[in-house]
């Protein structure tokens, strides 16, 4: 499975990169809409772990355009803002999938990578 993470923080980017990995999975870790933007181009995904708060470029452009170029790859979005907490994420993106916040743990943010890869 190829996993795409779009995360502004690559410390924490990198921690979930090295998790998924450790359980197999082929992992494309990018900080900005325009490398999300060239990833999407280049490979397909089957899940894209994305932060909604990019401090270069927006979530919301990497996921429209997500849904356009690789309509069958689910989105988890990650924040840790309240922002969308009241699940209108969900109406403004058709790949999402699951919004958690970015304190979840790595293990927890793989087990909905592995299910939401295999669900369709």
């Amino acid at each position: 499975m190829h996993v795409l993470i779009v995360e502004s923080n690559p410390e924490l980017g990198t921690l979930w990169q090295r998790h998924l990995q450790r359980q197999g999975q082929q992992v494309t870790l990018v900080t900005s809409q325009e490398d999300a933007i060239l990833a999407l181009y280049r490979a397909e995904f089957e899940i894209i772990v994305l932060d909604l708060v990019l401090e270069q470029g927006s979530a919301l452009a990497v996921a429209d355009f997500a849904s356009y170029r690789r309509p069958d790859a689910r989105i988890i979005f990650v924040t840790n803002t309240t922002f969308f907490s009241d699940g209108s994420i969900f109406a403004h993106s058709p790949n999402a999938c699951a919004y958690v916040h970015g304190d979840t743990p790595p293990e927890d943010l793989a087990a909905m990578v592995e299910h939401y890869a295999t669900v369709r």
